[in-house]
């Protein structure tokens, strides 16, 4: 390999003891760079594999288990519009006054007011698999409090719903 004068100038008035020395912590470097550059990412990547195949397999699972449920929710017979409108009444009748429904056409508006969120998750689910109601738009406003007690969530707003065409 050739140098830069200089350089070869500087090399040569080095000692035999000086240039192994020198040529040592070149490879030392070397290796180092070696190290961070090729080998530690290939580790750590060896390393996080198992955690990262279990969470994915996770979200594999989870994707099934929502895959199934579309599916049933497909399988199921269509409801005619006075059916599904009966179903969607009879769940918001089961929430008490806290929540209204009105109707127009095809489209259902409830309006919430102080509806714990534990009890409109449930409703929701429900509406869409009873009433085969589709959530079309949801304008909801999140409180903390009363009525249902301190440290719990409430709801108020409103939510349109699709109904089967008639």
């Amino acid at each position: 390999m050739k140098l830069a004068p200089a350089v070869q100038a500087r090399w040569d008035a080095l000692a035999a003891r000086e240039r192994t020395l020198v040529r040592g912590a070149l490879v030392l470097v070397a290796a180092a760079v070696l190290w961070w550059l090729c080998l530690a990412p290939a580790l750590q990547t060896v390393r996080t594999a198992d955690a990262q195949h279990r969470s994915l397999q996770g979200e594999l699972e989870q994707m099934k288990s929502l895959q199934a449920q579309a599916q049933a929710l497909q399988a199921q017979p269509r409801l005619g519009y006075d059916e599904a409108l009966r179903a969607l009444q009879a769940s918001v009748k089961a929430l008490g006054p806290r929540a209204q429904l009105g109707v127009v056409g095809e489209r259902a508006t409830v309006t919430f007011k102080g509806v714990p969120a534990d009890v409109l998750a449930p409703w929701l689910a429900q509406a869409r698999v009873n009433a085969r109601a589709l959530p079309t738009d949801a304008r909801l406003t999140r409180h903390q409090g009363a009525p249902t007690g301190p440290g719990t969530a409430n709801w108020d707003g409103t939510v349109v719903l699709s109904l089967p065409s008639r």
